[in-house]
């Protein structure tokens, strides 16, 4: 998800929105741009070849998915299309592309729209959480009505009281995503004390690009997570630097065979949402996200030989 440069800008733009009537619902941690995608410059045709879905063989035995964010510019529409021009079967959903404030009517759709593809979305975020229990509520029962499993989340520590008990009563996992430097889970130690003592379903979603840019290593925050790495967000920055550049994964610090060999090390969980998202050239991320795919699937092969 975006760096805490962006997230601030977007805080801004959403602290307006509150104004006007959105108060009651916690803030999703978007890009600064607007809620709606833009249209791509060139629409996606609806007869463009799709590429049967990679077994999970190609990825070291686990199912590859994406984070939504990385197809930002596309509408949700499109968004689908392109997961399975990529050969692609798991998503995990940013909240403009799927709004936790979505009536019955349209996740109905959506759920169509996913099964008429072939694609499960196995979690969405990044959400926030703070002490307003009936906010809190709404999107667990917008993630049950959806049948996604986890929510990528930044809850506000008086958010943790009402988080043990919803997540009891909705067997949905809350997996605490870092922002970086700046944010409130910047380092792999603030997100473990923040699940210390908690419901056994709040855990983490490790965003490996994130860990760089905070100087952590990203195979151990995926070691040190062991038994509560419900998300992990597969991204490369070249520096370990708070404005670092993103890359085509295994072209920055990303160890992409260590991370493989933690994934199968701590046992990461098959209705986990792991999921590559690339930040990097919005408009036409295509080619880079296939480079970035590409890089995965060796990384995990030689991890898993």
């Amino acid at each position: 998800m975006p760096s805490s440069c962006s997230r601030r800008r977007f805080l801004a733009v959403a602290a307006t929105g509150a104004a006007v009537g959105l108060s009651g619902w916690p803030r999703a941690l978007l890009a600064a741009e607007p809620a709606a995608p833009a249209k791509p410059d060139e629409p996606v045709k609806p007869d463009a070849a799709v590429k049967p879905a990679a077994p999970e063989e190609e990825y070291g035995g686990f199912a590859m998915g994406i984070q939504s964010y990385t197809l930002r510019n596309f509408p949700a529409d499109a968004m689908l299309d392109l997961v399975r021009r990529l050969g692609l079967t798991r998503v995990e959903t940013y909240p403009a592309h799927f709004e936790p404030r979505s009536t019955p009517a349209q996740i109905e759709a959506m759920k169509k729209k996913t099964a008429e593809r072939n694609i499960q979305i196995n979690a969405c975020g990044v959400i926030g959480f703070g002490r307003d229990v009936a906010a809190n509520r709404r999107v667990f029962q917008f993630a049950k009505a959806a049948g996604i499993r986890n929510i990528s989340a930044d809850p506000s520590p008086d958010a943790f009281d009402s988080l043990d008990k919803l997540v009891e009563e909705f067997d949905i996992r809350i997996a605490i995503h870092n922002h970086g430097p700046g944010a409130r889970y910047n380092k792999i130690d603030s997100v473990l004390k923040a699940i210390k003592g908690h419901h056994q379903s709040i855990g983490a979603c490790a965003d490996l690009g994130h860990y760089i840019r905070a100087g952590e290593n990203p195979v151990d925050a995926i070691e040190q997570f062991k038994g509560r790495l419900y998300g992990v967000h597969l991204k490369d920055f070249a520096e370990a630097k708070g404005n670092a550049r993103g890359v085509i994964l295994g072209r920055g610090k990303l160890d992409l065979v260590g991370v493989f060999k933690a994934l199968k090390e701590v046992q990461f969980p098959a209705d986990g949402a792991l999921s590559l998202e690339y930040e990097e050239n919005p408009k036409n991320p295509i080619d880079d996200v296939k480079a970035c795919l590409a890089a995965a699937s060796e990384g995990a092969k030689k991890a898993a030989a």
